[in-house]
């Protein structure tokens, strides 16, 4: 008896996991799916190359790509249902849950495996070396960019000091209303 439930457990969950195939006779129509990122940046890449190369389409998506100019406009756009998917940080997801919203967003962990954060300056400097950086300010973010900016740069700091066993005295710059970066 027990081999017979199992086998036909085992043939029910197989029938089952083939409803939502089909041959032939598949639809032409595109499901539409608007994405409101927070910002453009050359880490999504691979997502720019996706819909220019028709990937979204061959899957059957009509993606439409939104440049939200921030994290509080893409949770804005995403819970009036303008957007679909929100592609931010989290903390504008905390913000809404902390305010009580009854509808709020669910966060996906980790879609990038790295930072996307460079260290860059306004004048080329052939073999560059962390103690450069002494009696500099640094920007440590952009503007409209997570609460804490700085603390990226805080951490990158602290590798290095944490792998060379040399500690940096750096500023990190604070922002002010009339800094303006792009990222």
């Amino acid at each position: 008896m027990k081999k017979f439930v199992s086998v036909f457990l085992t043939a029910a969950m197989a029938a089952a996991s083939l409803t939502g195939c089909q041959s032939g006779g598949s639809s032409d129509a595109l499901t539409p799916v608007t994405l409101n990122e927070v910002a453009h940046s050359i880490f999504y890449a691979p997502q720019y190359a996706a819909i220019e190369l028709g990937y979204f389409k061959d899957e059957g998506i009509d993606l439409t790509l939104v440049n939200g100019a921030g994290a509080d406009k893409v949770m804005t756009a995403l819970i009036s249902g303008d957007a679909d998917i929100g592609f931010m940080g989290s903390e504008a997801s905390i913000y809404v849950y902390q305010e009580g919203c009854d509808d709020y967003a669910v966060n996906f962990a980790q879609l990038t495996q790295r930072a996307g954060n460079f260290l860059v300056g306004r004048t080329a400097q052939e073999n560059f070396s962390w103690q450069d950086l002494k009696g500099k300010k640094v920007l440590g973010g952009r503007a409209g960019g997570r609460p804490n900016h700085d603390v990226t740069f805080e951490h990158i700091r602290e590798i290095y000091e944490w792998t060379s066993r040399k500690a940096l005295e750096l500023p990190v710059f604070k922002y002010e209303e009339k800094i303006i970066s792009a990222s």
